[in-house]
């Protein structure tokens, strides 16, 4: 039996999957908000129910907003603060008296599309995360690519290419840079974006309903967002050349993105054609806990 657990700033889940993939069990209860102590107990004690209730011993995995240090093992670049500079893995380790392995939340959703999910007939898989944040995982056969300095995968913090016209001023980002490609294409900078061209406060899903309903300013707005959007995966397919590029976070509700991201990559990818499809997350929010289980596989 595989036990993965996002481990989020909002909600702790749990899953547990069976050797094919089953779901066995699932839960969730809320994070113990900026309590460090707190937030063990709530895992341990996740992990302890589940495998009361199925009466069986499991391997855990967990999925985190940040990841381990190499050099010091401890957590760094999380969103979840309370987990910055603590020894996670070390601390949960002498908590369940047993080994567990730890991946980035955007290695854990590429891992679970990659294994069952669809990117599961492709050898080399990017999955990206277009939410609050923008992030991205690789896998390689089925095994996450983390790095030689565990940041595989993190294309949101790359500078937005070729910035002219309207992407300036490069827009400050929290990570200290500026004009990295999360301050343009997460959700609330979509938003944001769509606000300085028509004084329009919406959020995006409100802005692609209109824009299907022909509402132009809307439509531009969503141009402008898949164009940049399209330089920016242009890069990754130049570099990585994904059979599969998977699209998850509360904008891979963007049907458009599908049907228009090819073309909007073409003009910036050094090939005479595009093969890489870009898809849908088979297992939608579900991929970031079942890949914390597979990180087992």
């Amino acid at each position: 039996m595989r036990l993965g657990i996002d481990l989020g700033g909002s909600k702790i889940e749990i899953i547990a999957l069976a050797d094919d993939g089953r779901e066995l069990l699932r839960q969730r209860i809320a994070t113990p908000q900026g309590d460090y102590m707190a937030t063990l107990m709530a895992v341990a004690g996740l992990v302890e129910e589940a495998e009361s209730r199925l009466g069986q011993r499991g391997s855990v995995g967990i999925g985190i907003p940040g990841a381990e240090s190499l050099a010091s093992g401890l957590i760094k670049n999380a969103n979840s603060t309370c987990l910055i500079s603590k020894p996670l893995k070390r601390d949960l380790q002498a908590l369940l008296q047993r080994e567990v392995r730890l991946a980035n939340d955007a290695n854990c959703f590429a891992l679970s599309e990659a294994i069952d999910g669809s990117g599961r007939d492709a050898s080399v898989v990017f999955g990206i995360i277009l939410g609050t944040g923008v992030g991205g995982g690789i896998v390689v056969n089925q095994r996450v690519l983390s790095g030689a300095n565990a940041i595989a995968g993190e294309w949101g913090h790359n500078p937005l290419p070729l910035a002219s016209g309207n992407d300036l001023p490069m827009p400050s980002c929290y990570c200290g840079r500026w004009g990295c490609i999360e301050t343009y294409l997460c959700g609330p900078a979509l938003a944001a974006d769509h606000g300085r061209h028509t004084g329009e406060t919406l959020d995006a899903a409100e802005i692609d309903s209109r824009a299907s309903a022909d509402d132009k300013a809307c439509d531009a707005t969503l141009q402008r967002y898949e164009e940049r959007l399209g330089r920016a995966l242009a890069g990754v397919i130049n570099i990585l050349d994904p059979q599969v590029i998977v699209i998850g976070g509360g904008l891979s509700n963007l049907q458009r993105l599908y049907a228009n991201l090819p073309e909007r990559c073409r003009p910036h990818v050094f090939s005479d054609v595009i093969y890489t499809k870009f898809l849908p997350p088979t297992h939608g929010d579900s991929s970031g806990v079942r890949g914390a289980a597979w990180l087992w596989n």
